[in-house]
Order: C-alpha cells, then structure tokens, then sequence
C-alpha cells in the first residue's frame, strides 16, 4: 500500500522528471542506429552501415557518459514587499551533477512579463542572478525557475523541473500633496493643526497677565517691561491637534477612457493601468502620506467590501498597512449593488476623502449621509478624462455623451449638498485645490 502511494506521488512531483532519462533523441538514434545497421549487413549495403552506425555509436556513448548524481536548485526568493523603484535580484545556485553540459533555466527578463524567458547556459555555472524591476504596483508572480539539466549531446536529462510561483506585492507609489481639508473639530492634542485651546503650539493665541502655575518661560518680557503697573504677561498660544482622515474607496467599478472595455470583467483580474481604480489607489495612499506626515490618523474603507478596511492610527508603520491593505482592496475588487460606509467606520468630526468615479446614484446618497452625520467630505472625482466612444455601436457616441451628463449632474448635486468636489484628472491643479479648500 505504501509503494503505491509512493508510486503516485512520485507521478504529482514530476515521476521520471526527477531522475536522469533518455530523452527520445536517444531512444529514435538506438533504434534507428541498430535498424539500419542490421538492414544494412542483410542486404549487403553499405551505405546503410554507414549511415546507421554513427547513430548507434553517438547513442551508446550517450548511455555510458551519463551524467550521475542528483542535480539540486537552490532560489533565494526576493523580498515579499517592494517599492516599485527598487532594483532587487534573485540568486540561483546551481549543482548540476556530474557529467552534466547544458542548463535549461527560465529567470526573469527585461522587459518580459512574469517569471521570464528559458536561457541556455553552460552547466558549469554554478550561481546565477537575475533583477527584478516590476513598476507596475500590485500582486505579481516575478520568479519562477523553471529548469532542465542536460548531458553530453543532451541525449541524457534531468528535468524539466518546473519551479515554485515566487510573487511580490509592489507598493503603490507615493506622491508628495499637501494635506487637504481639515475637521471641523481637531481630535487629540498631539498633531500639527491648530486647535481653539489654549496650549503649547506656535501660534499666538492670546496675551494675558500672568497667572499662579503659568511657565516662566511663557512670560513675554517686552510687555511687562513696558506695563504701567508692572505685572507680568504671559503669551497663550494655541493647542496643536490631530484629525482623523478616513479613506473611501470605491473598487466596485474599473473604468477606462475607451468605453468599449467598460464591459471587461473586474472580478479575478487585474487592475488596468490608466484606470479609475489605479488612480484611486495612487491618489489615496499620496494623501495618506500626506496626513500622517502631519500625525494625523488615517484609516481605509473599501466601500464595495467593507470587511477590508483598517481603523484609523498614526506613524509610518500605519502608512505601510494602508499600502499593503490597499493592494489587497484593489486584488479583491468587483461589482457590489451598492457602496457600504456605516458609520462605526467613520470617527466622529473625521473627514471622509471619498475616491470614486461617481457613475451610480448609490455613491452620491453615500457621500450625501456621511455629510449629515456631521463629517466633512471630500469627493475626489477618478473618472479617465476624455472618454472614447464605442465605434462599434452606432449610438457610442451618444452613450458617451450622456454618461458624461449623469456623472456632471452627480457631482453638482454633491456640490449643491454641501461636499467639496475636485476631479484628480487635473493634474498639477489637484495641490492648488487642496491648498485652497484648506483655507
């Protein structure tokens, strides 16, 4: 029972793959050898002699100068999180056998996608390093070894062997924003916003006579030197504080300007470059870097699943889970009847930056409610500039028009309830309108 069981699991790993074997060269060039050979000395042809014997002679010397040992590949896998500006390298180290001549490998290649292309080597290598430069963010299969060790002639074989799937998560890349808009109501004491109360900020809040359990080293000089009365005043100023910053996003949908791929399934794919879904992602961890810069805190809600979202906290440790739980909102994402923001997500006085293309009705009644419970909210309009009609359909240029009219009627009703509004397809104009909606 045992044998058998050895027997199958020896065919899932690969069976003969695993150990040296005569590939069908070998077998073709025996028994071609040692037919016309035979054939040859019954008919007395020569010719047949000569032909068929260096087949025989070259398989036989194949048989006897076969390589030995048991190969081994060893692959020091890259590290599973990356900047998609880091240049990283995956090791191979090779022990080939003995007798061994050709390597069979596949390592990553320049400007080849996934785990690359087979490259020929000579068995004598015994180290090989490959780069790996992915710039396009996301979950990626960037190594694979996939390898084949060949004999003299490469009549006699180890492999194929194919390798282990080695994947990396390349984190969004960040761009430098100033913050946006600020809460109505600062939440803590420790951030760089400034705060009604009286504390140990910058700014100047006030100049008040001195009182028992004021610092000395509050004291104004210059106007107590200059008081008639000679009493002492000391300069008050105000509190820094801290906001809490939630991060809508809204995966439901993966749009591009051609609107003929708008019917392309999101489910189970990737996320198109170009898209509303990859400019969300880009524009929420920018503005995430941005907040927490300052201390604020920052959490994430997807809006199509909500159980992938993270609670606010402060730090560069949160800006690393925000990445990385944003990769996995944008690996997971898929059409959802409609958009879920309770409001146990959202702290209260929070600001709510909602990333969204905004083409249903479902998203404007969710931005619209989180305005109501008392949150400001930002809509940060992601749909592709310049959309493409579909010049198969006869009536793709007046669906692109009314798509364009909805979406302009959604965001004057934001407008018109109260929620700031700006499109992140302006470019160099988003910073300007983040400046201003701050002040």
């Amino acid at each position: 029972m045992s044998t058998r069981a050895e027997r199958i699991r020896s065919a899932l790993r690969g069976g003969r793959n695993e150990t040296w074997h005569g590939t069908e060269t070998m077998r073709r060039a025996l028994l071609l050898g040692v037919g016309l050979v035979v054939v040859g000395v019954i008919m007395h042809k020569a010719e047949l002699v000569l032909i068929g014997a260096p087949l025989l002679i070259s398989g036989v010397l194949a048989v006897r100068a076969a390589p030995s040992g048991v190969p081994a590949v060893q692959v020091t896998p890259p590290p599973r999180t990356a900047e998609s500006t880091d240049t990283t390298s995956v090791v191979v180290e090779i022990e080939p056998g003995e007798n061994a001549e050709l390597l069979a490998i596949r390592l990553p290649t320049k400007g080849v996608k996934g785990p690359g292309v087979v490259h020929l080597l000579p068995a004598s290598v015994r180290r090989v390093s490959a780069p790996l430069r992915r710039s396009a963010w996301g979950v990626g299969v960037d190594v694979r070894v996939d390898h084949l060790l060949a004999g003299p002639d490469a009549m006699v074989v180890h492999g194929p062997m194919v390798g282990s799937d080695m994947s990396r998560i390349v984190l969004p890349p960040l761009d430098k924003l100033p913050v946006g808009p600020l809460p109505p109501r600062p939440a803590g004491l420790v951030g760089a916003h400034r705060s009604r109360r009286p504390g140990d900020g910058v700014e100047l809040r006030d100049i008040r006579p001195f009182q028992p359990g004021d610092r000395l080293r509050g004291i104004d000089w210059r106007v107590s030197l200059r008081s008639d009365n000679g009493e002492l005043s000391v300069r008050e100023r105000h509190a820094t504080a801290d906001a809490d910053i939630v991060l809508a996003l809204d995966t439901r949908s993966d749009v591009v300007p051609d609107l003929s791929e708008w019917s392309v399934s999101l489910l189970g794919s990737t996320v198109r470059p170009g898209g509303s879904l990859d400019t969300s992602v880009r524009a929420a961890v920018s503005l995430a870097a941005s907040y927490l810069r300052l201390g604020d805190r920052v959490g994430l809600v997807d809006l199509g699943r909500p159980q992938l979202g993270l609670a606010p906290a402060v730090g560069r440790r949160q800006l690393l889970r925000l990445r990385n739980q944003i990769v996995v909102c944008a690996a997971n994402a898929g059409w959802s009847p409609a958009p879920v923001l309770a409001e146990r997500q959202v702290p209260s006085g929070a600001v709510v930056v909602m990333l969204s293309p905004f083409l249903d009705d479902a998203i404007v009644q969710t931005a619209v409610h989180a305005a109501r419970r008392g949150n400001r909210v930002l809509a940060v309009d992601v749909l592709p500039s310049g959309l493409i009609a579909d010049r198969s359909d006869r009536w793709g240029e007046v669906v692109r028009r009314m798509l364009l009219l909805e979406h302009s009627a959604r965001l004057t009703a934001l407008r018109d309830r109260g929620v700031a509004v700006m499109s992140w397809s302006d470019g160099g104009s988003v910073a300007d309108l983040l400046r201003r909606i701050r002040r």
